[in-house]
C-alpha cells in the first residue's frame, strides 16, 4: 500500500543535503506512506512504533479474556472486576500527558521505550497474585504502557507530511489497537497450550502472563536499537551539535494546554478510544453471561471487536487525508463528526438486541465506525499545535482513557446498571460528546459551518503565533514556519494560499 502527498522531493534550497529512500519536504518528512518499506528513518520508525504499541496493548488487556478462571481462583466480585477495568486505563491517564511533555522534551524513541521497560515487571508480576487489590494493582500498572499511544502519535507526525500523516498515525495507531483483540485470541490459545502440558487451570493462567511481558521488554529494546526520532537524527545528538535547541518545559505545555482545539480533541477522543477500551475491558465477559457461551467462543466473538482495527482505524486516518484534498480542514473535522456519532448510535443499539447473531452484526459495524473515529481524530491533531505537539497528542491521548474511566465508573462498575443498559447509555453520552467538535476553528482554514477568517489568517500567522519575538530571533520558529508552508493544503483546492 502507497500514499501519495501532494508534496514531492524538497530542493536544495530549502532542505540539508541528507539522503532518503522516500521524497521528503522541506522538514524532510516522507511525502509518501510505503506500507511494505522498511526504509532508514520513516518507515523503520512505522513499523517499530506499532509493534510496541501493540505488544503495550496485548500486556494490558491480557486478563479480561482469562476472566472466568482468574475470577475464580481469586474469588472476585463483580465490584473487583469492574476496579480492575478502571484501574487498567486510569494509570495511563497521567502517564499520557507525562509522555506528551516528554517526546517534545527527550524524543518519543527514548521516551516510550523508557516507559514500556518500566511496566513489562508488572506484567511479569501477574502470575504471583493472590488477592483481588493485588490483581487491581497490576493492571493499574500495566495500563500505564498504553501511553506509548502518545509517542507513537508524536512519531509518525514527525516522520509524515500533512498530507500523508493522516494515514501514518491511523494505520500505526489502529495496527497497535489490534493488540486489544488480538489478545483476546492470544490469552486463551496459550492458556489451553499450557494446560495441555500438564499445568493445572490456576496455574496455567499465571504462566500465560510470561509471554505478553516478553514480548512487550524486547519490543523496547528494538525501538532502543533500531529507532531514530527525527528523519535528522536523535534528539540528544541534534542537541549535542546544536542543531536542535532543546525548547523550555514551561512554554510548551502552557502552549499547549492554552489551545481550547486540543480539549476539544481530548473530549471527542474520550468517546470514540475511551468506548473502544470500555468495550475491550467488558465484551468477552458480557458474550460470556448474556449468551451463555464457553470461554473460547466468547474470546473469538471479543476479538473479532479489536481485529477490526486491522482497517477501521486505519481507514479512519486514510478517509481523513481524502477529505482533506478536497475540503481541506474542514473536510477533516464533517467526515470526523458523522462517523463518530454514528458510531454512537450503533453503540446505544447494541444494548438493546437480545439475538446473539444480530448482537454480533451491529458490534462488528459499531467497531469500525468507532475505530474509524480514533483514526479521524489524529488526522486533526497533528495540525493544531507545531510548537506543542506532545502536549496535545498527550492531552487528547489521556482524553481517551479519561473518557474509558468514566464510562466505566458510571456504567459498569457494580450492579447499578445492566450491561447492556450500559452499553446504551455509553452510545447516547458518545453523540452528545462528539457535538463539540462543531466548535473547532482555524482562522486561516475555517471550521465545520464557517470558512475562514475575514482577515486573511496566513499558516504562517497561526503556527509563528506560538514564538515571542526574542525566541524569532534566535531563529527557534524555523520548524515551525517549514511546517506552516507544508501545511498549505489543509485550506482545500478551493482556497489554499499561493506560495510565497
Amino acid at each position: 500500500m502507497e500514499v501519495e502527498g501532494k508534496g514531492g522531493e524538497a530542493g536544495p534550497s530549502t532542505t540539508t543535503q541528507r539522503k532518503f529512500a522516500l521524497p521528503v519536504d522541506t522538514e524532510n518528512k516522507s511525502t509518501t506512506f510505503r506500507l511494505f518499506s522498511v526504509a532508514k528513518p520513516h518507515m523503520r520508525a512505522f513499523h517499530l512504533s506499532w509493534f510496541q504499541f501493540f505488544c503495550c496493548f496485548v500486556s494490558t488487556f491480557a486478563a479480561p479474556p482469562l476472566l472466568p478462571i482468574i475470577r475464580e481462583n481469586l474469588n472476585l466480585t463483580a465490584t473487583d472486576i469492574g476496579n480492575a477495568g478502571i484501574a487498567s486505563v486510569s494509570g495511563s491517564v497521567f502517564a499520557r500527558l507525562v509522555m506528551g511533555t516528554a517526546c517534545d522534551l527527550f524524543g518519543p524513541r527514548l521516551a516510550s521505550a523508557a516507559l514500556t521497560l518500566s511496566t513489562a515487571p508488572a506484567v511479569y508480576f501477574t502470575s504471583t497474585i493472590k488477592s483481588p487489590i493485588g490483581f487491581i494493582m497490576v493492571r493499574f500498572f500495566a495500563g500505564f504502557s498504553l501511553a506509548t499511544f502518545v509517542s507513537t502519535q508524536f512519531w509518525m507526525s514527525s516522520m509524515f507530511s500533512g498530507p500523508v500523516v493522516g494515514s501514518a498515525n491511523g494505520i500505526a495507531a489502529g495496527w497497535g489497537n489490534l493488540g486489544g483483540g488480538a489478545t483476546q485470541l492470544i490469552m486463551p490459545l496459550v492458556f489451553t497450550v499450557i494446560r495441555n502440558v500438564g499445568a493445572t487451570k490456576f496455574t496455567a493462567w499465571r504462566i500465560a502472563f510470561f509471554i505478553p511481558g516478553l514480548f512487550q521488554t524486547l519490543s523496547a529494546f528494538a525501538v532502543l536499537l533500531f529507532g531514530q526520532d527525527l528523519p535528522d537524527g536523535d534528539y540528544w545528538a541534534m542537541h549535542k551539535s546544536g542543531e536542535k535547541e532543546k525548547d523550555k518545559v514551561g512554554k510548551v505545555i502552557f502552549n499547549g494546554i492554552t489551545n481550547y482545539r486540543g480539549w476539544i480533541t481530548a473530549l471527542a477522543y474520550g468517546y470514540c478510544f475511551g468506548v473502544e477500551l470500555t468495550i475491550d475491558n467488558i465484551i468477552a465477559e458480557y458474550f460470556f453471561d448474556r449468551f451463555h457461551l464457553n470461554l473460547n467462543t466468547a474470546g473469538i466473538i471479543a476479538a473479532s471487536f479489536g481485529l477490526a482495527n486491522f482497517f477501521a482505524r486505519p481507514g479512519g486516518g486514510i478517509f481523513s487525508d481524502l477529505m482533506s484534498k478536497r475540503f481541506g480542514m474542514r473536510g477533516r473535522l464533517w467526515s470526523w463528526w458523522i462517523v463518530q456519532t454514528l458510531g454512537g448510535v450503533l453503540c446505544a443499539v447494541l444494548g438493546q438486541i437480545s439475538s446473539l447473531g444480530l448482537s454480533i452484526f451491529v458490534m462488528l459495524v459499531f467497531s469500525v465506525f468507532v475505530q474509524a473515529a480514533c483514526g479521524l481524530t489524529f488526522g486533526v491533531v497533528p495540525f493544531i499545535s507545531r510548537r506543542s505537539l506532545g502536549v496535545v497528542s498527550g492531552m487528547t491521548g489521556a482524553g481517551g482513557n479519561v473518557g474509558a474511566v468514566l464510562t466505566q465508573l458510571i456504567f459498569f462498575k457494580g450492579s447499578t446498571y445492566s450491561r447492556e443498559t450500559g452499553i446504551t447509555l455509553m452510545g447516547i453520552m458518545t453523540i452528545a460528546c462528539t457535538l463539540p467538535i462543531c466548535f473547532i476553528y482555524f482562522p486561516q482554514w475555517g471550521g465545520m459551518f464557517c470558512g475562514p477568517s475575514s482577515k486573511k489568517v496566513s499558516e504562517e500567522d497561526y503556527y509563528l503565533a506560538e514564538w515571542n519575538d526574542k525566541e524569532k530571533a534566535r531563529d527557534l520558529h524555523l520548524a515551525s514556519k517549514k511546517f506552516a508552508e507544508n501545511s498549505r493544503g489543509e485550506g482545500g483546492r478551493a482556497t489554499t494560499h499561493p506560495q510565497t
